[in-house]
């Protein structure tokens, strides 16, 4: 074994290394898997070489993921987490909630950013959302796609009857002056005032 693996690490580069969450690494130091140092300012410290000797012990966890376009909803981003994280409860998984804001045909929101890569790292058991339009508006096929190559459990609390066609259409047009609508007004041009003027009356 090389003088390298003899060396410690601190918690966070242990959690990376495993890719398990750092109260992991503490509920393993309680089970007796892993010991630590303890530096004079008594922070933790693992030895390299016994991180390494664990195998396959990468902890998947459930994503509670929930939406709101805006952040006069935010009320409403508290009801649907606490919702799923009530369905949850029961199960005792080992939950984390992503809590995220922005239009449904934004696809660089943080927190689907943070879902988007815990999927892509193998890290997610199930995915818990209270409808599938809370993921995206268009492409959240993509995301569920991502889900069944990882082997990762989708769980729709609201599976509603599938609504027409014309429906559909509507809301996703209201999505998309909702999403226009906002970049006109955070531009201070008198044509792009009238433009938002001519939306709002349609």
């Amino acid at each position: 074994m090389s003088k390298n693996s003899d060396r410690f690490v601190t918690i966070g580069e242990a959690s990376k290394l495993k890719g398990v969450s750092i109260d992991t690494l503490r509920r393993w130091e309680k089970e007796g898997k892993i010991c630590a140092e303890r530096t004079d300012g008594g922070h933790r410290r693992y030895k390299l070489s016994q991180l390494l000797d664990i195998k396959d012990e990468r902890v998947r966890k459930t994503i509670l993921y929930c939406r709101v376009s805006t952040h006069d909803q935010k009320k409403d981003l508290d009801i649907q987490s606490e919702l799923l994280e009530t369905y949850a409860l029961p199960f005792n998984w080992d939950c984390e909630t992503i809590k995220d804001m922005g239009s449904g045909l934004n696809y660089k929101k943080k927190g689907l950013q943070k879902l988007i890569e815990l999927l892509m790292t193998d890290q997610v058991e199930r995915l818990v959302i209270t409808d599938k339009d809370r993921l995206l508006r268009f492409g959240y096929e993509l995301i569920f796609s991502i889900c069944e190559y990882q082997q990762v459990e989708v769980i729709i609390l609201n599976k509603r009857v599938d609504t027409g066609f014309e429906e559909d259409l509507a809301k996703d047009v209201l999505e998309i002056i909702t999403v226009f609508s906002a970049r006109l007004y955070g531009s201070r041009s008198r044509r792009n005032l009238h433009l938002l003027e001519k939306l709002q009356a349609a």
